[in-house]
């Protein structure tokens, strides 16, 4: 792939992560993201899951490698929400205090590092 796929790989899944992470996500799954295994955090990964789809299903891969990846996205979304959750019911943060955004972006950083180790595999490179 040339760099300008790849920067657009990525940039897919940028939109696809705002659209799931934001744009489409309900108070349903927000609040019910923490209690494990809750149809409302099942959805939002589901989503996430759904949505990888049609950014990968263009690169090299074959469509079983896709649904593949599609499915341990799931898996991996899925558990960062919920740990994330977990730890911010334990921890009490609030959005007024300074964990509750570090760790908020922790969640964030581990939800990118998964879209890079996907491109990474679509890309050939492992």
């Amino acid at each position: 792939m040339t760099p300008a796929t790849l920067l657009i790989l990525m940039l897919l899944f940028q939109v696809k992560h705002l659209l799931a992470d934001f744009v489409w996500q309900t108070g349903w799954m927000v609040r019910n993201k923490g209690t494990y295994g809750h149809l409302g955090g099942i959805a939002h990964a589901g989503l996430h899951s759904l949505l990888t789809v049609p950014v990968l299903i263009w690169t090299p891969m074959t469509v079983l490698t896709v649904v593949g990846l599609a499915a341990v996205e799931f898996v991996l979304h899925y558990h960062i929400d919920w740990t994330k959750d977990r730890l911010l019911r334990w921890s009490g943060w609030s959005p007024q205090e300074k964990g509750y955004w570090g760790l908020t972006g922790l969640d964030q950083f581990a939800h990118q590092v998964t879209y890079v180790a996907i491109v990474w595999l679509a890309l050939g490179i492992v």
